[in-house]
């Protein structure tokens, strides 16, 4: 049974999380580009899962946090990868067992696989008695491994695994073999001529010379002459060989659950925070944000969509950090400005910060306060689906009615560019009734869109436009600011469809 967990405040909260998906509003965010680079090369841990439940209680998030945060230190960090290589070890020793046919080469294999095991838990003991832990998680977990290590289990472990050690490196044998025929003996201390032979030969030695030894490639498998041989051995030396066999029998579940389960968890923390260090590399800032559900006034100091600053900064090019904050009665962001200005980014943000931080996270930006949602709504345009017999209008009318007759006043609703198959009036229309019922909904919610009337619907509404350079319009800083909208969006977006920008205007006279 498992006592202590690091991801979780009470163990028991452990769910089945292998048969978890990712929620529908990961591909939206691109919160699956995230996941999938976090993970990548830890396989083996399935890891996925963890990241697919976000938690609904405050103090749980914080339990995590105060985790992720010891982890911080480069020294913990270091130490507990190398545990991590140690059971990997541990595991592949077993793996190799499992796959072999003879009975002793089998229990060799076990041997080493224990003393991996025994030699990372010691290891992981000292350097988890030498870091400064603050985090419950951590400190719980330590105090569980330091008994366990003191435990007449473990020390009776170790110090059988010692003794058959040493019994077995005391094994020598001779071979003798003649024709097709090979005979195994006890070792008689016959002279080592191979020794004499070396030192005769030393006195000719001229310089440096090639050398011809060949090196034999090291082998897990055995062959059948091999084992045969070592059948003899195991004749010549029984009690050896009874102990060994007597030892793989008693120790068979020798792994502590415990400490099983916390070599997967602690990569949940290991696999992003590696993630993260290299964003951080460019200067980039990263928080463990204050929760907050009495209120939803949230904000964020330099925040960034994590998964394009991954991108931009793996291309070596810079990453564009916005603020936010909703306060009082504020409910709604309205994001407007020109295309290709950073609004749908500046969306995916806000709900990227706000599940990551649900996740027990550090996430990007200096400070940020944002709130302990239930569900996350998501609302991406869409190719049409002709499989349906739905037209896009009709399509985003049913799956925005599915959204708001799920949300709650708990719920994050994210809306980005919809109704523009439609005319601007009845997409005006259709956006104010559909931004009127989430604020009398009171959910928090952004929405991007082209229709400027919408920024200042009401008392729950705020205006943040994206901005360009003033010198060249035609240039976008992605700067996503608080203020009015300045009814450009929708007339850049017009121009832009029947080609009457500048730089079309200007191609046209051209030629």
């Amino acid at each position: 049974m498992v006592s202590i967990s690091i991801m979780y405040q009470r163990p028991e909260d452990r769910s089945a999380e292998d048969s978890l998906e990712a929620p529908d509003f990961f591909f939206d965010l691109n919160l699956d580009k995230v996941i999938d680079a976090v993970t990548v090369g830890k396989q083996e841990y399935n890891l996925k899962p963890f990241y697919y439940v976000s938690l609904d209680d405050i103090e749980a998030i914080k339990y995590r946090q105060e985790v992720a945060q010891d982890l911080e230190s480069e020294t913990l960090l270091k130490q507990i990868k190398s545990f991590a290589q140690k059971m990997i070890a541990t595991r592949r020793y077993l793996g190799i067992e499992d796959k072999l046919h003879y009975n002793y080469h089998k229990e060799g294999w076990f041997l080493e696989a224990v003393e991996s095991y025994c030699e990372a838990v010691t290891c992981l003991v000292q350097d988890l008695g030498l870091a400064a832990l603050r985090s419950r998680g951590l400190s719980s977990f330590h105090e569980h491994v330091r008994n366990y290590l003191a435990s007449d289990s473990f020390k009776s472990l170790v110090a059988e695994t010692k003794k058959l050690r040493s019994e077995l490196s005391t094994i020598r044998y001779c071979l003798i073999i003649k024709d097709n025929s090979v005979k195994v003996r006890k070792y008689k201390s016959e002279i080592d001529y191979s020794v004499e032979v070396e030192e005769i030969f030393r006195k000719f030695e001229q310089g440096a010379v090639k050398d011809y030894k060949s090196k034999l490639p090291i082998r897990s498998g055995m062959g059948h002459v091999e084992a045969a041989i070592l059948d003899f051995v195991a004749k010549l030396y029984p009690d050896a060989f009874a102990s060994l066999d007597n030892y793989c029998m008693n120790h068979r579940d020798f792994i502590d659950e415990t400490i099983s389960v916390f070599e997967r968890e602690v990569q949940f923390y290991v696999a992003y925070l590696d993630y993260v260090s290299k964003v951080k590399q460019s200067g980039l800032t990263f928080c463990y944000p204050e929760l907050v559900h009495a209120d939803k006034a949230v904000c964020d100091n330099e925040g960034f969509d994590l998964a394009l600053a991954y991108k931009l900064v793996t291309e070596h090019q810079p990453v564009v950090c916005n603020d936010f904050y909703l306060k009082d009665q504020e409910r709604i962001i309205v994001v407007s400005g020109p295309n290709q200005g950073g609004k749908t980014t500046f969306a995916r943000t806000f709900g990227q910060l706000h599940y990551l931080t649900c996740l027990g996270l550090p996430v990007p930006g200096k400070k940020a306060r944002l709130f302990l949602f239930d569900r996350i709504f998501t609302h991406f345009e869409k190719e049409e689906q002709i499989n349906n017999l739905r037209g896009k209008l009709q399509d985003d009318l049913i799956r925005v009615h599915e959204i708001l007759s799920q949300a709650t006043p708990a719920s994050v609703i994210i809306i980005n560019e919809i109704f523009t198959s439609t005319t601007l009036q009845d997409a005006a229309f259709l956006g104010t009734e559909i931004l009127t019922t989430i604020s009398q909904m009171d959910s928090l919610s952004v929405c991007v869109t082209f229709i400027d009337e919408l920024a200042s619907l009401n008392e729950k509404t705020v205006s943040m436009v994206s901005t360009v350079v003033p010198e060249n319009p035609a240039l976008r800083t992605y700067k996503i600011v608080r203020r009015p909208a300045d009814g450009l969006s929708y007339a850049i977006s017009i121009a832009e469809k029947y080609g009457l920008t500048y730089d079309c205007l200007k191609e046209r006279i051209r030629s």
